[in-house]
């Protein structure tokens, strides 16, 4: 998937409050995308890789708790794609009742960024909304993609 404009859709059977917990800490993201830690505050989206390298810190440009985060996006874990501009990243967290909410994710400004837009799309993010899922669900996330 390519497009300047990618829309996922999860449900995940969590509170607001746990998802938000899990997009913005460390410490949660670490155990499903991809190994990276990933720390969220209203001022910045600093990265860091499974190794502890440094992946760069991120402007946000909203921070609603626990309903939508919108942050840039570097591709800092490539050198390849780390030069193409910052792209951007919405997080949008919409309860449904019944301990049921539906998560969007909207990757745009992609427009730039073909190899990042490539990288991500599809299975890049279906991957790690996949195993934001079956963490919350199940207390673990899914094992490291190939």
């Amino acid at each position: 998937m390519t497009e300047a404009t990618q829309v996922y859709h999860v449900f995940i059977r969590a509170s607001a409050d746990d998802i938000w917990r899990a997009i913005t800490s460390a410490e949660r993201t670490a155990q499903y995308f991809y190994g990276s830690a990933i720390e969220t505050t209203a001022e910045a989206r600093t990265s860091r890789g499974p190794g502890g390298e440094d992946w760069g810190t991120d402007t946000v440009a909203e921070f609603d708790p626990p309903r939508r985060l919108v942050h840039e996006w570097r591709s800092s874990y490539d050198p390849d794609l780390a030069d193409e501009p910052a792209s951007r990243v919405t997080w949008e967290i919409e309860p449904r009742g019944d301990g049921l909410c539906l998560v969007t994710l909207t990757h745009d400004r992609l427009e730039a960024s073909p190899r990042t837009a490539a990288d991500v799309g599809g299975p890049g993010w279906m991957y790690v909304l996949s195993s934001l899922k079956t963490l919350l669900e199940t207390g673990e996330g899914l094992p490291a993609a190939s």
